[in-house]
């Protein structure tokens, strides 16, 4: 058990970033900070309490409130009412850091807004993590959070990031990790390489890497379980020619509709779909 300090802090929000996983992943800084603060705050106060419990972090008499995306509006007056007390607040999202995919915006823009501190107390992170094992370039990337549920809207979501060249980063649900890879080598072609992550920093922490296509087959295959980061490879330069995509079009529009002739060849060659199924258009039209 960890000989903690507590010690007086200035008022403000502390946003503290919490393990994914591992409970051991917190930082020392962010330990003295939840024995110290006035007020803590959480996302769930469950797991808050529980990760204090492990580290031997003493509640004593501080309040523990509750602040998640469905009672912001509601809680942001108490909390900046107890700024105005000069009260310190620590607020932790479930896992990971506070506003990368989870809540603490709107609560840190208030404060800013009222000239209140927001300090951060930096640590683990789902996507970063991802990056670090994914073996895939990190001198540049792009979080893109939680991709639409919808099909149509997904699709047309990850057109619009496909020529952006950097690695993507993508939050994604078990329930959903298959179609939407599968929507994936469709529109950005399924030789494009990527990399699922899963339950990163726990006992079954898994990294499936594979090109697109192949991940997509892998995860339709698969029941997977946990939390899942999902990495995309930048756009690469297809070492294929229009003569080439055109010839290989005539012979797969002899048996196949535009749709999927041009679906097949993008994830064959790793070319835009959106140029192939233009092609393929003019070819069946003409």
């Amino acid at each position: 058990m960890l000989n903690l300090q507590p010690k007086k802090l200035a008022p403000g929000v502390y946003l503290l970033a919490t393990p994914i996983g591992t409970a051991r992943d917190i930082t020392l800084r962010a330990l003295d900070i939840l024995a110290s603060a006035d007020v803590l705050v959480a996302e769930d106060t469950r797991s808050l309490r529980k990760l204090m419990e492990i580290h031997g972090v003493a509640l004593g008499d501080r309040p523990v409130l509750s602040y998640h995306d469905h009672n912001g509006a509601q809680m942001r007056p108490r909390l900046m009412g107890l700024l105005a007390e000069g009260k310190s607040l620590a607020y932790a999202s479930e896992a990971g850091t506070p506003m990368v995919a989870d809540p603490g915006f709107d609560l840190a823009r208030a404060a800013r807004d009222e000239g209140y501190d927001v300090i951060s107390a930096p640590g683990p992170s789902a996507v970063v993590t991802a990056l670090t094992l994914a073996g895939l370039p990190t001198d540049r990337f792009m979080f893109a959070g939680f991709l639409p549920n919808a099909k149509g809207a997904r699709r047309k979501m990850l057109e619009e990031l496909s020529a952006i060249p950097a690695t993507l980063a993508f939050y994604e649900s078990p329930k959903r990790v298959a179609a939407m890879l599968k929507d994936a080598a469709d529109v950005m072609g399924g030789v494009r390489d990527a990399a699922v992550c899963r339950e990163l920093t726990k006992k079954f922490e898994e990294v499936i890497r594979a090109p697109l296509q192949d991940l997509a087959d892998i995860c339709a295959d698969r029941s997977l379980k946990g939390e899942i980061v999902v990495l995309i490879d930048r756009p690469r330069s297809p070492n294929v020619s229009e003569v080439d995509i055109e010839a290989e079009l005539k012979l797969l529009l002899e048996t196949m509709s535009v749709r999927d002739a041009s679906d097949e060849l993008a994830a064959k060659t790793g070319v835009k779909r959106r140029k192939i199924y233009q092609m393929a258009l003019a070819l069946d039209q003409g």
